[in-house]
């Protein structure tokens, strides 16, 4: 009946538009969904975080889960990520039987899919279903058998099941010594050890057998056993055998036992360095001295190998220094350690065909490679080497070294062309100018080491040309040439009027024995000091002024004494202006001046001075008379000086005072003499008018 009804009953009439004009106003999708999302109701918060505390709650929480994983496939079935989800959530629960029945579902839908096989028998391995996880391979493989991860994973899983753990191992062999089997207990260790061989080796198994050999009291077999698996395994994996293999030693052993356990403690270390930095050359030199003192030829040479195989990856010097020294090292060890010459020979030839030399190179490689074949009795080789070097790459070490070498064996007159190579090189090096000319000396050639000198002297360019021309003077000097040392002074003097020159040349002069010796020495003072009287730098006027006065004070009398006094400058405070860097005015800057009698052209300024500060103190004695009597006293002692300016000159000269003397224009000389004499907090000072006139 009700179909009949449902049959029967009639579909609404569409209803028929009689007016199909556009609507005035038209509604565009952004305004249909912008009214749906304002009439979007507001999503509610999650539920709170439940505590399951019985079953019942337990099963709800389970119902709700699998109604909504159900729900997830049945809105996607074709996604595999929900099912193995699902799977999982279930294998999780321990329900393994509905988590099974879940992959097969998967797989009646995507049967294809190899993720889902591999979740699958992975479930079933960890919760050791072998017989379940064989049917799935064997289902897989057949079904895809050109995916290689099926047999990797099948195959991985017979081998793991064929091969017994080592935990298994020990058991055995505990349960053979417990019941007093100790021959058989020794034979599972050993078959164990050949059952996993050197690829599978475990740490645990040789660990157990070596305890076992300690209770046996068998002490050296343990011993071999902790040494031979520490040479197999990984150092990294070793960390329990280092620790038992170290309170075995410490329990058992001797100081060499131990000895033996910390070099093979710092040999991991070093290992792990040099693993995580190749480049970490002070890491390399620490584990060569490790091995070279304990370690066989062998052993220390595959070392070696390995650290100088190790090349800066940038050809610039600064980043070859230490890695150098590993080639350095490497061949002392043969020849020295070894004794091996025509390796260290093979190891000095590949470190020289490494080094780029166009670019940079080490001149003690090739010196070293020289001296050991002079060692070797080789002096042709060493020549050879040594000419190789030059050509290859001149520089002043090489050179140096080689004529070391030649001075050593006594070939002077190769120590000469060396000499005459090494300043075609570099003929503005002074330092082989020099040595060329001691070499001539020491040979008793004067005439030669002369003329050295003076083709020294001419060069154009020097890099020590101070140092080159006082060895030629020194050497005239030896030979007691006194006029070519007086030659020379005076054409020295002629490129420069250094003070020190000067100096120089008048302790020469008085250092000669010769009755006119302090005449001479007088008159080079006198000299310098006309030839420095214009010169700028008043400080080194001053030095040749007190070098003369010491002279006078014990070569000469007091008249001697007393003129070169009234040469000497005292020394003036002056003010100048400074301009900044934008031509602003910076201030005022103080500075300190001498002023030399002989100068003329300050005497005008130094005598106003004078009179303006003798004006500004009788100006302050008018007007203070209520000053105190003893400063009454004090000017009027000051007046009589002033009126006495002779007095005692000697003294006054002997010690000259500061005064200070403004570097400004002559129209305002007043009023900076005035400004000069007032203090820091705005007072006046009290100046010395005597002394003042004194000096004029």
């Amino acid at each position: 009946m009700a179909s009949t009804a449902a049959g029967k009953q009639r579909i609404p009439k569409v209803a028929k538009v009689k007016n199909k004009a556009p609507a005035e106003i038209q509604i565009t999708a952004e305004q249909l969904l912008r009214e749906a999302k304002e009439r979007e109701l507001e999503l509610l918060p999650p539920p709170p975080k439940q505590k399951i505390t019985d079953k019942e709650e337990l099963n709800d929480y389970k119902l709700r889960k699998r109604k909504a994983f159900e729900d997830n496939i049945r809105k996607n079935r074709t996604v595999i990520s929900n099912w193995i989800k699902y799977a999982q959530w279930e294998e999780s629960l321990e329900e393994v039987q509905r988590a099974r029945s879940i992959y097969e579902r998967a797989l009646d839908v995507e049967h294809r899919n190899v993720t889902l096989w591999l979740k699958y028998a992975e479930m079933e391995m960890k919760n050791r279903q072998i017989n379940h996880a064989r049917n799935i391979w064997d289902r897989a493989i057949t079904i895809l058998p050109r995916a290689n991860q099926f047999w990797y994973k099948y195959t991985y899983m017979e081998e793991m099941l064929g091969n017994p753990a080592v935990k298994n191992w020990i058991k055995y062999a505990r349960f053979e010594e417990r019941h007093g089997y100790i021959a058989h207990s020794r034979k599972v260790y050993e078959r164990a050890v050949e059952f996993f061989g050197e690829d599978h080796i475990e740490e645990n198994l040789f660990v157990a057998f070596a305890k076992f050999e300690e209770t046996q009291k068998e002490f050296e077999r343990a011993r071999v056993i902790y040494k031979y698996s520490l040479d197999r395994i990984p150092k990294q994996e070793a960390q329990e055998l280092f620790k038992h293999y170290t309170m075995f030693e410490k329990k058992f052993g001797d100081r060499r036992g131990i000895e033996d356990v910390i070099v093979s403690k710092r040999r991991f270390q070093y290992e792990e360095e040099v693993k995580a930095n190749p480049h970490n050359y002070d890491a390399w030199f620490d584990y060569l001295r490790l091995v070279e003192n304990d370690a066989d030829p062998d052993t220390v040479r595959d070392v070696y190998e390995r650290a100088i195989a190790n090349i800066p990856p940038i050809q610039e010097k600064r980043h070859w220094r230490r890695y150098i020294y590993l080639w350095i090292n490497y061949a002392l060890y043969e020849e020295l350690e070894v004794k091996d010459p025509e390796r260290t020979r093979q190891v000095y030839q590949a470190c020289l065909d490494l080094i780029p030399h166009k670019k940079f190179t080490f001149a003690k490689i090739w010196l070293l490679y020289a001296q050991f074949e002079i060692r070797q009795k080789s002096l042709q080789a060493a020549r050879k080497t040594m000419g190789m070097a030059i050509g290859k790459c001149p520089k002043n070490k090489l050179l140096k070294g080689y004529i070391e070498l030649e001075l050593q064996l006594r070939e002077f007159d190769r120590c000469r062309k060396l000499y005459e190579k090494y300043l075609e090189f570099s003929p503005e090096n002074c330092t082989t100018w020099i040595k060329f000319a001691e070499l001539e000396t020491i040979l008793g050639d004067s005439e030669r080491a002369r003329a050295i000198f003076e083709l020294a002297i001419g060069q154009p360019r020097l890099d020590m040309p101070e140092v080159l021309w006082k060895s030629y003077i020194d050497f005239e000097i030896e030979q007691e040439e006194y006029e070519n040392t007086r030659n020379l002074y005076k054409r020295l003097l002629q490129r420069t009027q250094h003070v020190k020159v000067w100096i120089s040349s008048a302790k020469f002069e008085l250092s000669v024995e010769d009755p006119e010796r302090l005449q001479r020495c007088r008159q080079v003072f006198e000299e310098a000091n006309k030839s420095l009287r214009n010169c700028e730098q008043k400080e080194e006027r001053l030095l040749l002024l007190e070098s003369w006065r010491d002279f006078e004070r014990e070569f000469g009398s007091d008249a001697t004494i007393e003129r070169v006094r009234k040469l000497l400058p005292e020394k003036v405070k002056k003010r100048r202006k400074l301009t900044a860097e934008d031509g602003s005015d910076a201030g005022w800057e103080e500075y300190y001046d001498y002023i030399f009698p002989e100068d003329a052209a300050n005497q005008p300024n130094r005598k106003l001075l004078a009179m303006v500060k003798l004006w500004k103190k009788q100006q302050i004695e008018e007007d203070a008379p209520e000053r105190a009597p003893e400063e009454e006293e004090t000017s009027t002692a000051a007046g009589k000086q002033a009126a006495s300016p002779d007095t005692d000159t000697n003294a006054a000269q002997e010690h000259k005072p500061e005064i200070t003397y403004d570097d400004r224009d002559d129209e305002d000389s007043s009023s900076s003499s005035e400004s000069d004499s007032r203090g820091e907090d705005g007072g006046e000072k009290e100046s010395k008018p005597s002394e003042d006139v004194q000096k004029d």
